[in-house]
């Protein structure tokens, strides 16, 4: 079962560590650079590491993007020796659900760089669905949850 743990001293080493196929470096940024970006946002940007049990298989970063009042997934990566393996998809959901359950958010952003089919796949896998937005070399992405009757949230 996928979770989402805090990254700290302990497994620093290993979230860096995280490596993903050469053909992946042109949409995805490091890890490093990832915690910088959340060290200098550390109001708005929430990373964790993914775990499968006791094994570190991914990093996730969600955020929230002031100019347009959006919470995002800002980051994401499966290390390559566990991709295709249906982790993803769940720490996609798990991260979906932290946003959803901390913030109560109503919808999720995300922007795909074009060209990058397989992220694409997975994210409407998981029920993100284009807005028709295409802003700097990015495909934008959205996770919309409707009110049900029981006043709980459900994906569209």
């Amino acid at each position: 079962m996928v979770e989402l743990r805090e990254i700290t001293s302990a497994n620093l080493e290993d979230v860096l560590n995280l490596q993903i196929f050469e053909y992946q470096d042109k949409f995805v940024s490091s890890t490093a650079h990832a915690l910088a970006q959340a060290y200098v946002y550390h109001e708005t940007a929430f990373p964790f590491a993914v775990y499968v049990g006791d094994t570190l298989v991914g990093f996730i970063m969600l955020g929230y993007y002031k100019p347009r009042s959006q919470y995002t997934l800002w980051k994401f990566m499966i290390d390559k020796q566990y991709q295709k393996k249906g982790y993803g998809k769940e720490a996609l959901m798990c991260g979906i659900a932290y946003l959803r359950e901390k913030f109560n958010v109503r919808e999720v952003y995300t922007g795909v760089l074009l060209g990058n089919d397989i992220a694409k796949h997975l994210y409407t896998s998981v029920g993100f669905v284009e807005t028709g937005m295409i802003e700097d070399d990015m495909t934008e992405m959205v996770y919309l949850f409707r009110e049900t009757k029981e006043h709980s949230y459900s994906h569209l």
